[in-house]
């Protein structure tokens, strides 16, 4: 049984630094340390955990030790962006979200999602941001498909030399996702009802930007490295010609190969309910 609850004490928050090492892959240098989870916490973040409570003796063993993923968001000012009241406006970003090798692909990902935008909306908080890299189909799925988070920004080597192994190497790219947990859109979103309306052909789409399902082979082979740079490289340029022009991606596919598909159109901000 999954349980989905803010991390508590020293103990849960060192298992989520030992969590990053094992799905990262971090060295030292990349590593986010506990007491930054602490300080995330007390300046108004987030640090929510996700706990198998079936493990056998995880009772005994702590809460610690049933940590299967957690999820960190620190919180943000928007310089130049003035809420209702006239300030600034204040949003939370998701640094970092892991999950267990083992407890991937049953929807614990989207969960802890869910439990950040549900203590963001208590807050009156309107929107959500976090980075992801735009050769990961499954994280664009979930980002975009599943939770109904927009992009109209892309960052270029982003946090410059990772060590993570999931990079391969390849500069750290990053997309932008915007998610605006009280809008009609994310609700549908979550509730699996809706996304952005589809067309009935490709053309209808204003930009399609595609991510080969062999990416994951190719980042991982040291021959074939350079047709994942190629990808990148390519995809960096289409990217920011399209944001230039005003287009911001409202939908994400995947075909019947794997292949990815990053769908843009015209977007703007949506009317909000908190």
């Amino acid at each position: 049984m999954i349980v989905i609850r803010e991390c508590e004490g020293f103990d849960e928050l060192r298992a989520c630094v030992d969590l990053q090492i094992e799905v990262w892959g971090y060295s030292d240098g990349d590593v986010i340390p506990r007491r930054a989870f602490l300080v995330a916490q007390k300046i108004g973040g987030q640090a929510i955990g996700a706990f198998d409570t079936s493990l056998p003796g995880a009772h005994e063993r702590g809460d610690a030790a049933s940590m299967v993923g957690f999820a960190l968001a620190l919180p943000g000012v928007k310089t130049g962006v003035a809420s209702a009241s006239g300030w600034p406006e204040s949003y939370l970003h998701s640094h970092m979200l892991a999950v267990r090798d083992g407890y991937r692909n049953q929807s614990i990902g989207a969960k802890l999602k869910v439990a950040q935008r549900e203590d963001a909306l208590r807050r009156g908080i309107r929107r959500m941001e976090w980075t992801f890299d735009p050769l990961e189909i499954k994280n664009a799925f979930l980002n975009i498909h599943k939770l109904g988070a927009v992009v109209r920004r892309y960052e270029e080597n982003f946090y410059g030399v990772s060590s993570s192994r999931l990079q391969g190497g390849l500069q750290t790219d990053r997309l932008v996702a915007e998610w605006w947990i009280g809008s009609p859109r994310v609700a549908a979103a979550i509730a699996g009802t809706a996304t952005a309306a589809e067309p009935a052909t490709s053309d209808a789409w204003l930009e399609e930007i595609r991510v080969p399902a062999a990416i994951y082979d190719w980042k991982a082979d040291d021959a074939q490295r350079h047709l994942a740079r190629e990808v990148q490289t390519e995809n960096r340029r289409r990217f920011q010609r399209a944001f230039s022009q005003g287009l911001t991606v409202v939908a994400f596919t995947r075909d019947s190969q794997g292949n990815g598909i990053f769908h843009l159109e015209r977007w703007s901000e949506p009317e909000i309910s908190i």
